[in-house]
């Protein structure tokens, strides 16, 4: 492969999507940078807690910005949330109570809510199972939701929460745009008001033009070490939505009676706000990063999606590479090409919770940040890489052309 011409081809293809998606990134910079500017941001606010954190007006603030940057009435942004997955267990168990139901409309939710949910068989871990909290699914009909169905869904007297992942997770299905969101939580509540529509926002924060909140979602969550902590953000989470259903996630988070007033924040305020600031940006490059993944590939005949030139509403890029051989090699290239751990080889291993081998390469100055250049993937057919990340395009590029020359050479 002549790695040169293919660069170019690459660079031509993606040029209209690219300019699309830089004037989103400027959209959402104005919003970000108002959200500063409303809320009176001072050095003041970067200098954390310690303790019970009592009076912590810089963590309080951030709250504030985030829920104007998001577009939602209240946020709960907080170093205590240890992942994706603990932000939405906090958010599940903070709204939902024994003997409601939780509906998940976009088919299983990622594997690592299994058993949070209680999907799997163990029992007496403190599912939501265990607590008396019933679990439904709807699968998506032709990558779409499937309305008719959720409609006969919303009789069910018991139903709490109708739950919608946002991006792809290992599935092979469209990521679905906040517009879309928005539709079915209109179609949510005009049948059904009290049914909270909740939202697994990860990685897709900052991708369009205005979040699922926007469009009337009441509740979504999100990890800092993916697109909103801006590739700074050194662990986090944020839920955001309606203020009363915050202060339900808060009071789960720390105890009734003390919600949001406490969890002090040491010194870590300031990489929350600056990898706020920089978060529309960084999400910028990771999307270019996975339209030129997807250019490049689509010259050596591997299926991808999205299409280069495709709307994208989350920085995932799924690459078809169709043997492990490939697959492996592909992400040896990016861990290759990564600044952390270059010299790592990543291998496949039998990961708790997936039912085949997972193989992982991530070079990144935050263990498992995903806004960073990575690919990761279940080793099993088709053999797809899901690519994410690049804080740099100039760096994701360079490691997009390292990875395919490891896998052209395999």
């Amino acid at each position: 492969m002549n790695m040169q011409a293919a660069d170019k081809l690459a660079m031509e293809r993606i040029a209209p999507a690219v300019q699309e998606a830089e004037e989103i990134a400027l959209f959402t910079t104005e919003r970000v940078m108002e959200a500063f500017r409303e809320e009176r941001v001072s050095e003041a606010h970067f200098a954390g807690s310690t303790g019970y954190g009592y009076g912590d007006r810089g963590r309080d603030t951030l709250d504030k910005v985030f829920a104007r940057a998001l577009e939602a009435e209240d946020a709960l942004v907080r170093p205590h949330f240890i992942s994706g997955t603990h932000t939405l267990t906090v958010a599940l168990f903070g709204v939902l109570r024994p003997g409601d139901v939780m509906l998940a409309v976009t088919g299983k939710p990622y594997d690592t809510l299994d058993d949070v949910i209680g999907l799997g068989e163990t029992h007496g871990d403190g599912s939501l199972k265990d607590y008396g909290i019933e679990y439904r699914q709807l699968d998506l009909k032709d990558g779409e939701i499937d309305y008719p169905a959720l409609e006969a869904a919303l009789t069910e007297s018991k139903l709490k929460m109708v739950f919608i992942q946002k991006s792809k997770g290992y599935q092979e299905r469209p990521t679905l745009s906040a517009k879309e969101i928005g539709r079915v939580a209109t179609f949510v509540h005009d049948i059904r008001p009290e049914v909270i529509v909740m939202v697994d926002n990860c990685y897709g924060e900052f991708c369009e033009r205005h979040e699922p909140t926007y469009y009337g979602a009441d509740l979504m969550a999100g990890s800092l070490i993916k697109n909103p902590g801006g590739g700074l953000a050194p662990t986090g989470g944020y839920i955001a939505g309606r203020t009363d259903l915050i202060e339900l996630c808060a009071y789960r988070l720390t105890s009734p009676g003390i919600g949001r007033e406490s969890g002090c924040t040491l010194n870590i305020l300031r990489e929350f706000y600056q990898g706020l600031f920089l978060a529309p940006h960084t999400v910028l490059q990771a999307k270019k990063t996975a339209m030129y993944a997807a250019a490049m590939c689509e010259q050596i005949g591997c299926p991808t999606s999205p299409a280069p030139d495709a709307p994208r509403y989350d920085i995932i890029q799924t690459l078809t590479l169709g043997s492990p051989e490939r697959m492996l090699a592909f992400c040896k290239g990016i861990q290759a090409g990564s600044p952390v751990d270059s010299f790592v080889t990543p291998e496949a291993w039998d990961m708790p919770g997936y039912d085949s081998p997972v193989v992982m390469a991530a070079g990144a100055f935050v263990m498992g940040s995903s806004i960073e250049l990575s690919a990761d993937g279940p080793i099993k057919p088709p053999y797809i890489a899901f690519l994410q990340g690049g804080l740099t395009f100039e760096s994701g590029r360079l490691g997009i052309q390292r990875a395919i020359t490891e896998m052209t050479e395999e």
